[in-house]
């Protein structure tokens, strides 16, 4: 059995106590961060080796974005990709090397696309756009078992957000993102492991805005993601998502989500 998370950490320094505790009290085999917002030599790799993940690949940049995947499972790190086309730091791919050996595992940061979902009015969502569409054409050419997880800055589903009808017009949940998602989708046939395992309606956000007090209004949306290629898919035994992380000091805005494999 293979357990495997994903959590956008939004700053791995501030936030390297909550990561110890996650890292105790889940334990999964791998862990995928995002929104590290530090460069490699900055990087808490003291804490991750005190606490048995000692294989890692960092891709990180100073203050802002920001990708890890750290390990207890050998890995070898593979490729950065540039969807972004700016040279920020939003994707590392790794290969396992140990249980689970082959499996290509991508951990991803897709921008957040500013306020205004009007390419024409801001570049920031035309930026946006264009990274699903890179995306797309290299999930085009993918022939083997693939997991990509990470910060994908959509809810997809009506049953995503927590009231669709307000939200059809704001950024994380139009009409072109969610069409332009499925694109990608459909690019390589990923199954969406949250809604294999908690089926629409349930359900299953992952992001509260620190604009609203989170557990009395509870106005949640699903932003992040754990696709993988059919036959991985398959191979999927369980998957959660591990919402006491945002009752913790000083949260991320984000929780974990955890897949176990029986590969």
């Amino acid at each position: 059995m293979v357990k495997i998370a994903t959590w956008n950490i939004n700053s791995v320094r501030l936030r390297a106590p909550q990561v110890e505790r996650f890292l105790a009290e889940q334990a999964p085999d791998v862990l995928c961060l995002q929104e590290i917002k530090c460069a490699e030599h900055l990087f808490p790799h003291d804490v991750f080796e005190k606490a048995g993940y000692t294989h890692r690949a960092v891709h990180g940049q100073k203050g802002y974005h920001g990708v890890a995947t750290v390990s207890k499972i050998p890995l070898r790190e593979f490729g950065r990709h540039d969807w972004q086309d700016n040279g920020e730091a939003r994707h590392v791919g790794v290969e396992l090397l140990g249980p689970g050996q082959g499996l290509l595992l991508e951990n991803v940061y897709i921008p957040a696309g500013g306020d205004v979902p009007d390419r024409t009015v801001n570049p920031k969502f035309g930026q946006k756009l264009d990274f699903l569409e890179r995306m797309t054409r290299w999930a085009d050419t993918l022939d083997r078992p693939t997991l990509i997880v990470g910060d994908f800055n959509i809810a997809p589903l009506e049953s995503d957000v927590y009231d669709h009808k307000a939200l059809m017009k704001v950024v994380s949940h139009t009409a072109i993102e969610i069409e332009t998602l499925q694109r990608f989708a459909d690019a390589h046939g990923w199954v969406d492991l949250g809604r294999k395992h908690i089926p629409s309606p349930e359900r299953n956000w992952t992001w509260w805005s620190y604009r609203t007090f989170w557990q009395e209004k509870d106005r949640g949306r699903r932003l992040d993601h754990m696709w993988a290629s059919p036959d991985l898919a398959a191979q999927s035994v369980g998957h959660r998502f591990v919402e006491e992380t945002r009752r913790w000091e000083q949260p991320s805005d984000h929780v974990p989500l955890i897949t176990e494999f029986d590969l």
